[in-house]
């Protein structure tokens, strides 16, 4: 009979209707890759001397941000000096290193889709006297004073949250990362690839 389908057709179908639905499934969860960041968040010596720490983090929190891990520590003048080193040849330099080692700070690595642009969008401009006019609802309208007692920081770039990150937390935490979601056909189990900026990992899962 004409359109007739044979047995090994319909066999080959039925095989490749499970992987098909599988990936349609993972396809419309995962929308093909689910990209994450990282960022440095700093709260300087004004933000925990004027105990911000607790609205800071609870800002955090409510902006969708995981805090992966946080440290408090006091930087000396050295470490400030290394840390700031791109600001070195500019006539705030001194003033600025002197700020930041007036007492302790505490890092965060944070974690978001878009981390960094939105870390830098909630904690506002640089001056937080422009910050309380024009964004009265980001953090350094909250709690800063100027330009540069203006209570925290925040990454500006990839490459600077993976410095900034190793600066504190040593190597292997920095970095924005995808994860894709695949089908093994020969084993039929799924695969992650996870990706970061240099390297790749697969790691594979039991059948699904």
């Amino acid at each position: 009979m004409a359109g007739a389908t044979s047995p090994a057709a319909r066999a080959l179908v039925s095989r490749l209707m499970a992987p098909l639905i599988l990936l349609f499934l993972y396809g419309c969860c995962s929308c093909g890759a689910v990209e994450r960041e990282r960022t440095l968040a700093m709260i300087k010596p004004d933000g925990l001397s004027g105990n911000y720490t607790e609205k800071i983090k609870a800002a955090i929190l409510d902006s969708g941000f995981h805090i992966v891990k946080e440290t408090q520590v006091q930087l000396d003048a050295e470490r400030a000096s290394l840390f700031y080193a791109e600001h070195s040849g500019r006539s705030f330099f001194d003033s600025l290193v002197k700020y930041i080692t007036s007492g302790p700070v505490l890092a965060m690595v944070l974690e978001r889709p878009d981390a960094i642009a939105q870390w830098r969008a909630l904690i506002g401009p640089t001056d937080a006297r422009k910050a309380k006019t024009t964004h009265p609802n980001s953090i350094r309208a909250m709690c800063g004073l100027d330009s540069e007692k203006n209570c925290v920081h925040g990454s500006d770039s990839p490459e600077s949250a993976a410095r900034e990150i190793s600066f504190f937390f040593g190597d292997g935490d920095s970095g924005c990362f995808l994860q894709y979601l695949f089908h093994n056909s020969e084993d039929h189990s799924i695969k992650i690839l996870t990706l970061f900026f240099d390297n790749a990992e697969t790691v594979e899962h039991d059948e699904l």
